[in-house]
């Protein structure tokens, strides 16, 4: 067991607080590492372009849990992974009850192998098979994710 921190900080700055007033940018700090992130709404709800907003923090998470994941089940499995690069996505979209939900992530792996022992086709889908199966993000969501 594990625990995990961020800390988020937001203020309003002496501007308005009706809804399309007031500001959406805030901070993320993370104590274990001393990192911060600049993060707001997306833009479509009145944040920031220059921020990271939580959906795409959200994909980028589940994107890179998947990552290494993968990583240790090829190392444990005799491949040796050069690279791995991954244009992830989400689709963001109403549910059965019509709130808006992540309904799909799809990663997009490229991954370079070398070795003497490379992944055939169908072995390659087995470690993502058993990448996602171990995922601790992906075991924590009930969002969809695929792989292409």
């Amino acid at each position: 067991m594990s625990e995990h921190r961020a800390n988020l900080t937001w203020t309003r700055d002496g501007s308005g607080f009706a809804y399309k007033d007031y500001p959406r940018d805030h901070r993320w700090d993370f104590p274990s590492n001393g990192q911060s992130l600049k993060a707001s709404a997306a833009p479509k709800y009145l944040g920031s372009e220059d921020c990271v907003d939580p959906e795409e923090a959200f994909v980028a998470s589940l994107a890179s849990c998947h990552m290494l994941t993968f990583l240790a089940v090829a190392s444990m499995s005799g491949f040796v992974v050069d690279s791995y690069q991954d244009n992830a996505s989400g689709r963001l979209a109403p549910n059965e009850n019509k709130k808006m939900v992540m309904t799909l992530v799809t990663l997009r792996p490229v991954i370079e192998f070398s070795g003497d022992k490379t992944p055939s086709a169908e072995e390659l889908e087995q470690l993502h098979v058993k990448a996602h199966r171990e995922c601790f993000l992906a075991n924590s969501v009930n969002t969809e994710v695929v792989w292409e």
